[in-house]
């Protein structure tokens, strides 16, 4: 393994006229150069070079340097193909070195304020600094290659509801983020625990991150929902359900369980992830959390007053960490209080306003009422759908309302549409409205006489 270049003033002057001496190269490595990469004068050269190529398009010529800077490169005119290659890649180094040292020396203030989170994300950003490898897809050259990638990793993951997975062509995909946004009592954490087990039972390694409700209960939950026992007759039947959930444990993936304090961050959840893959030896797939609004950004220090902010920068956090993973990520978030009465949701609706929208890759809002609920229903509506053409449309999902099951309705009661369950309740209220009686003008004036003339 070839040894780093100690970076002495004679090295970063080859770094310096190797960028003064070519435009190409000065283009290639201009995103990840900076003044305070190189000691002086070197860097009151670049800083120079850097705002002459933003303001004119053109490095500056090599009179202007000697006139002003006393610096010249005619060693470097002749540099051929095999030079310039050595140079990018020795300079890619230099600037990933020099980026990391002063993220360090940034880091003892952060670190004596205990702001791990800032300190994580300068030391990454510094680590990751470096020119594009990814050069993007060359549209004319393989089209059945290009299209046969986007329909094998489209909706790679059911939801383990087949009408909901038809929406979204076939499912969730890896790397997104997706909210089930509700009102309070809606049934949020219910969405969430059904899919938590669908996924689970599937084969795939899940991790339920609860910060509301505690870890026997969200259990507790699940087990009805495994069994089909409700959870007031779940400790009636305790040896049945040992059994059941044993049996099926053995063919299913991981379902881990774990409740989080309010106000955790994404490092949190990472440093969780991390330690249970060590202990358990297995990585975890897909990732629930309950729910997005209880968490902070660990980028930087928000109020938690500001809603619009703070929520922007934990969907990204969330996104970032399943692209990052390469895992199924779903969460949920709160409508707010214009929600209470409608029956149609949009963005308007959603708490925090629209950053986590805008972050989220799918959006589901999720409606239902006391006679919705006593009916067996809950119904879902498609608020943002990035990867298919689902917005706008309604769906109602069975629920059992003893076990907390939800599922897919038989096919005879899919006929029904799915409009009609709150189109009804509208209906009904617009009816006792019309049926309540009516006063007869004419006839209260009479009345309101012939009391006057009683009084009289």
């Amino acid at each position: 393994m070839a040894q780093d270049l100690e970076y002495t003033k004679q090295i970063q002057e080859l770094f310096v006229k190797f960028l003064a001496s070519d435009s190409e190269l000065f283009t290639r490595c201009q995103s990840i150069t900076r003044k305070d990469f190189f000691d002086p004068p070197f860097d009151e050269i670049v800083e120079f070079l850097d705002e002459h190529v933003n303001a004119y398009q053109v490095l500056p010529t090599r009179e202007q340097l000697i006139g002003i800077y006393d610096f010249d490169w005619h060693d470097i005119l002749d540099a051929k193909e095999q030079h310039k290659k050595w140079f990018v890649e020795e300079y890619e180094k230099f600037c990933r070195h020099k980026a990391l040292a002063i993220a360090i020396l940034e880091s003892t203030d952060l670190l004596q304020e205990n702001k791990y989170g800032e300190v994580e994300l300068i030391i990454k950003e510094a680590v990751q600094l470096g020119l594009p490898r990814n050069m993007g897809t060359k549209y004319f050259e393989d089209p059945r290659t290009r299209l046969e990638s986007i329909k094998d990793n489209n909706g790679t993951t059911s939801t383990g509801w087949k009408t909901f997975d038809r929406v979204l062509y076939g499912g969730f995909n890896r790397g997104e983020l997706n909210i089930f946004a509700g009102g309070s009592g809606a049934g949020k954490s219910l969405f969430l625990q059904n899919l938590a087990l669908n996924w689970a039972l599937s084969g795939i390694n899940v991790v339920y991150v609860s910060l509301e409700l505690s870890e026997g209960l969200c259990s507790m939950r699940m087990d009805s929902m495994l069994t089909g026992y409700g959870t007031k007759d779940i400790f009636k039947h305790m040896d049945d359900v040992e059994l059941n959930v044993k049996m099926l444990g053995k063919k299913s993936g991981n379902l881990q369980i774990i409740q989080m304090p309010n106000g955790i961050t994404i490092n949190d959840i990472r440093s969780y992830l991390k330690e249970l893959e060590t202990k358990s030896g297995k990585k975890t797939q897909a990732i629930l959390v309950d729910y997005l609004d209880l968490m902070m950004p660990a980028q930087r220090k928000v109020p938690p007053s500001d809603l619009f902010i703070k929520d922007k920068f934990v969907s990204e956090e969330l996104r970032n960490l399943a692209t990052e993973l390469n895992i199924i990520l779903a969460t949920a978030s709160q409508l707010n209080r214009g929600a209470v009465d409608e029956v149609e949701f949009d963005h308007s609706h959603i708490a925090g306003g629209l950053s986590k929208i805008q972050t989220a890759d799918n959006v589901v809002g999720i409606f239902s009422s006391k006679m919705m609920r006593e009916r067996g229903r809950m119904q879902i509506q498609f608020m943002k759908t990035r990867s298919s053409s689902g917005v706008g449309n309604k769906l109602d999902l069975k629920f059992d309302i003893n076990s907390l099951k939800i599922s897919d309705l038989e096919e005879d009661e899919q006929n029904e549409k799915p409009e009609s369950i709150y189109e009804s309740i509208k209906r009904k209220t617009e009816t006792s409205v019309e049926e309540a009686p009516k006063l007869d003008p004419v006839d209260h004036s009479e009345r309101l006489k012939n009391l006057l003339r009683k009084m009289n």
